[in-house]
């Protein structure tokens, strides 16, 4: 299960994760992050409340990177140690910006 909270402030959105992050979920997430992309510069994904991400959520995640790159930026912040570790497994931690 995955619960998804988005804030928008001005230009700036941050899209707030609890739970797996996985293929059920993923499809969610890819909506959220389309539905509230358009006009944004900042994009922050809390993974505060994350536990787990598999390759569906990264997927997903690459491909919200790939959306900032054109309009702004990207942080993700507060990873776990868990989703870390698959951060840096995968090589995300050499492309997204991790705070």
């Amino acid at each position: 299960m995955l619960n998804i909270d988005t804030r928008k402030d001005g230009d700036a959105l941050t899209i707030a994760l609890t739970g797996r992050l996985d293929t059920i979920t993923a499809p969610e997430l890819e909506k959220a992050v389309k539905d509230n992309v358009s006009g944004i510069s900042s994009l922050t994904m809390d993974f505060e409340k994350l536990e787990y991400i598999s390759s569906a959520g990264l997927r997903v995640l690459l491909s919200a990177q790939k959306t900032m790159n054109r309009q702004g930026k990207m942080v993700v912040t507060h990873v776990n140690d868990t989703v870390q570790e698959i951060f840096e497994v995968t090589g995300f931690a050499d492309i997204l910006t991790i705070e």
